[in-house]
């Protein structure tokens, strides 16, 4: 029984907002894997968003490539995918351009005007462009 989600499917998936887990390499252990919000449009490109001066964004930095699987835990719907892609742009993220769009995908636009207010610090916006991708939909199993 092929689990696998055609290439639609995953883009779809992947496109749809879920809270993402990024890994990144870490030269003196495992990966760091952290949640992270995300944006991704099918074709194209992922973005993140983190301080430079985070463990995160310093990781980002030096390795200069990413995996982020993003998954839908509901028991009786359980799906993922996983990307895995180089850094194809490191620039300052623009409040109303990137900052406040992803706070409002993710808590509305009510909640996200407030923590773009409150949280206001210097972030940068890594894209990834995915290379591979690992999928599972188990709503495709026969039972």
């Amino acid at each position: 029984m092929d689990l696998t989600m055609t290439d639609a499917e995953r883009q779809a998936f992947l496109a749809d907002r879920h809270v993402g887990v990024i890994s990144v390499e870490r030269p003196d252990g495992p990966p760091l894997s952290v949640p992270v919000w995300y944006v991704y449009e099918p074709g194209g490109e992922l973005w993140v968003l983190t301080e430079a001066t985070s463990r995160k964004g310093r990781l980002l930095e030096r390795a200069r490539r990413f995996s982020l699987c993003a998954q839908r835990e509901d028991p009786t719907a359980y799906a993922y995918v996983t990307v895995e892609g180089p850094v194809t742009t490191a620039e300052p993220a623009d409040r109303e351009t990137h900052r406040r769009p992803i706070a409002h995908r993710y808590l509305g636009p009510e909640l996200g005007d407030l923590y773009i207010e409150r949280a206001d610090v210097a972030v940068t916006r890594y894209a990834m462009r995915p290379e591979r991708w690992w999928s599972a939909d188990y709503t495709k199993m026969s039972l």
